[in-house]
């Protein structure tokens, strides 16, 4: 049975991980208390105590906003510690499987973005993401990028999550419609990466990997509102009103268009990406209502 470790435990990506991977590897999702990737020392011991055969890092500081005023807390994460953990990685002859994310390109395009497309991050968060991918890269051979997008799941806070809180607060909410990702579900990103642990594919790679099609955040709270309404009729939920980008100013830039081109990783794995709004109704109609509904 394949050795596997997962990083940030608390996070929604690893939550996923974690449950889809019970029963099929020697697992070991670490939380910050236990990993501290920021921690070179700390992250050489674990990884020489566990012994993994893969690691997968899902630790990630993702607070995009809140980066552009906490530099240094944002690469200490998301550079420093992806490097700590290749360079761990490399000593005990692990495979590293390193997430990273859409916000590296800047938007100017409107054709999904392939793995081996130009990047121009637009905020810290994105800069330092595209960081830390060149660091990985640069230290262990046996490294797979994997870029996703618009990540939402049952476990931590994510756009979904606050949309449905505010909509439960609020007559009216506006939500940005002039920039276009693909929301992807952590199920469907958590199996991808788990096909690449069990097949070993990958090695050397970067993929991009995220639910099919197009959508906006309006259009994304949008559904997420319908569904809201079928499943959970006798709550309050607000209207949901577009607006355009400069009319939400934010600290972080964010791209215009960061749809992702996932054709690589399906011919490599022969995984299909699931549609995002049949991954969202799906989620919003059998996933725990506390969780949704909670602030």
């Amino acid at each position: 049975m394949q050795r596997l470790l997962v990083t940030g435990a608390h996070g929604q990506v690893a939550r996923a991980l974690t449950a889809q991977a019970q029963g099929h590897f020697e697992l070991h999702a670490l939380d910050r208390a236990r990993l501290d990737i920021t921690d070179a020392a700390e992250t050489e011991a674990a990884l020489r105590n566990y012994r993994p055969d893969c690691v997968v890092n899902a630790a990630a500081y993702t607070a995009v906003d809140k980066a552009e005023q906490d530099q240094a807390a944002a690469y200490a994460v998301n550079r420093d510690g992806a490097a700590h953990l290749a360079t761990a990685c490399a000593r005990i002859g692990a495979r590293l499987i390193h997430l990273s994310t859409d916000f590296v390109f800047d938007g100017g395009t409107n054709v999904p973005y392939r793995p081996d497309a130009e990047t121009a991050p637009l905020s810290v968060y994105g800069a330092s993401k595209w960081a830390g991918e060149l660091v990985v890269r640069r230290i262990a051979s046996e490294v797979t990028v994997v870029r996703t997008s618009w990540v939402y799941g049952p476990g931590g806070s994510n756009f979904v999550r606050t949309m449905l809180h505010l909509l439960q607060q609020r007559a009216q909410l506006s939500v940005v419609a002039d920039q276009f990702g693909s929301p992807t579900h952590t199920h469907t990103l958590a199996r991808f990466l788990l096909h690449l642990v069990r097949h070993a594919q990958g090695a050397g790679q970067t993929l991009h990997w995220a639910d099919a099609g197009a959508a906006t955040w309006y259009d994304f709270a949008q559904m997420a509102r319908l569904i809201a309404l079928r499943r959970w009729p006798e709550r309050f939920w607000g209207e949901i009103v577009p607006t355009d980008t400069a009319g939400y100013p934010t600290p972080a830039k964010r791209p215009r268009f960061s749809v992702l081109d996932t054709r690589d990783a399906t011919r490599l794995t022969g995984l299909q990406p699931a549609g995002w709004s049949v991954m969202l109704e799906r989620s919003l109609m059998t996933d725990d209502a506390s969780y949704w509904l909670s602030s």
